[in-house]
């Protein structure tokens, strides 16, 4: 179940209004409970300061939000209010903050208003003083325009589009909330001599609030061994269900799928499920090299089946010890757009695509059709062999997303959106896709190299640059847009 953000929200008026103006204060605290509403239907959980009109009660706010350990404070400006009595509010705490400059209606009737009804709609005013004051603090702040309420007409796009930035605010907080909770498991060691992929686990635990959890193959070894028959005949049902069982392909590596092969990949399936819940994983990267084809040999090259369908269900598995691209999986499945483990595969200069893919396990909730279930004499590049899956994205839109690490230590985001196209692809038991992104194949190589990222991204469905902006602005991690 994914983890629900919880979103510290006040409003802000100016105290010596209300006995100045009658009704006033009830007016805004009205529309405040119309935005803590939408915020909670959004699928936030809600913790409210109520209406905030001195600095005493901005401090008492700034204490609730951070007894509450809130992800994400929203200001909902209903009149004009000095910033003094604003900042505490947000300095105890120390999460980003959203700012809400909602106007109730979409124009004032100039002639007939007065002064209690321009103080009603007077969200503009202190808007640039707050944000001052915020930029001066070093509190991060992001302000969102538009209409409180829904209207007809031409004014109807500010109401939709500022709900539209709230929702995704809401959704990159979630993501946030997810990524500082996460238990993720490390199991074996990373693909010698691979440069990029290596993690310092301590940079994880830091700049995400993630949990790496550092496994052995004895953890898995005991697992697989202690799957029942009645266990594994319910996963060889459900990969049945989830995969085509095919033969031998063109390629002349490929094998039958034999009954003792099924049974093993099955065994395998329902120890990782075990390792998953006994250390409480959100996700897990892995990787083991063997030697002659000694017991961790066995077990590392038959983990694919298991892990594609973890990855499917909500908890991403990445090959070759990759954490990074772990995380980036993770992100992507909590936006709902899935996430399989990619890298480029070849560039095509006759259609100007680039295939994309991988050996080992994909994200089986968005393959086009149903994923087919191969074998393989052998898995090139490393030892061993088995049953490998063979899968492409969903045609339409898509997003790749890379997490890198720079030279000076600090995560960052490559993204980009594309879509995949149909037409043929290789049958070698790999995922394998055809993306075709703004930029042609080499102009987009170039540029994506340029950002020193690691050789793997999470490929996912739909456009999600907008949400994955939001992410890492609330992150603080920098990102790098190639389009």
């Amino acid at each position: 179940m994914a983890i629900k953000a919880k979103i510290g929200v006040f409003g802000i008026g100016l105290a010596a209004y209300w006995p100045q103006f009658d009704g006033l204060k009830e007016r805004l605290e009205g529309y405040q409970r119309d935005v803590e509403a939408n915020i909670a239907a959004l699928g936030a959980e809600v913790i409210s300061a109520g209406l905030v009109d001195n600095a005493p009660g901005a401090q008492q706010a700034g204490d609730l939000f951070a007894s509450h350990n809130v992800d994400l404070i929203v200001c909902y400006v209903g009149t004009y209010a000095t910033s003094s009595q604003v900042l505490p509010a947000v300095q105890r705490r120390k999460a980003p903050v959203l700012i809400l400059n909602l106007q109730p209606i979409p124009a004032l009737n100039y002639l007939d208003t007065d002064t209690a009804e321009w103080l009603a709609n007077c969200c503009a005013c202190c808007v640039p003083e707050i944000s001052n004051a915020f930029a001066r603090s070093r509190i991060q702040f992001n302000v969102v325009t538009g209409l409180l309420h829904p209207v007809e007409g031409y004014a109807a796009q500010y109401h939709e589009r500022a709900w539209r930035e709230i929702a995704e605010w809401i959704d990159a907080a979630s993501v946030m909330r997810e990524l500082s909770y996460s238990r993720i498991g490390f199991l074996g060691h990373t693909y010698p001599g691979m440069l990029d992929m290596y993690s310092d686990f301590t940079m994880h635990h830091g700049q995400l609030g993630a949990h790496i959890e550092v496994l052995e193959m004895d953890d898995l070894h005991q697992r697989v061994s202690a799957a029942t028959e009645g266990e594994i005949s319910a996963k060889i049902d459900e990969i049945r269900g989830v995969f085509n069982i095919v033969g031998r392909g063109r390629d002349k590596i490929s094998q039958d799928v034999t009954p003792e092969a099924l049974h093993w990949a099955a065994q395998v399936a329902v120890g990782l499920d075990k390792l998953t819940r006994d250390f409480n994983l959100n996700g897990l990267t892995y990787y083991y090299r063997g030697l002659d084809g000694n017991s961790n040999e066995e077990l590392g090259a038959s983990v694919i089946i298991g892990n594609s369908l973890l990855t499917g269900r909500g908890i991403p598995a990445s090959g070759e010890g990759d954490l990074k691209t772990c995380i980036a999986m993770l992100i992507m499945d909590r936006l709902k757009a899935g996430g399989s483990y990619t890298e480029f595969y070849a560039l095509d200069f006759n259609e100007d695509f680039i295939l994309m893919g991988h050996d080992g396990p994909g994200h089986v909730a968005i393959a086009d059709g149903k994923p087919v279930l191969r074998g393989l004499g052998l898995y090139h590049g490393k030892r061993g062999y088995g049953l490998s899956v063979e899968m492409k994205v969903k045609m339409g839109p898509i997003t790749i997303l890379g997490l890198t690490q720079t030279a000076e230590g600090k995560l960052k985001m490559l993204a980009a959106e594309g879509v995949s196209i149909p037409g043929d692809t290789m049958q070698i038991g790999n995922t394998n896709s055809r993306l075709k992104f703004g930029l042609d194949p080499a102009t987009f190589m170039n540029v994506w190299c340029e950002h020193g990222p690691t050789h793997h991204v999470a490929l996912g469905v739909g456009h999600q640059l907008s949400r994955i902006r939001k992410l890492a602005r609330l992150l603080n991690i920098e990102l790098a847009v190639i389009q």
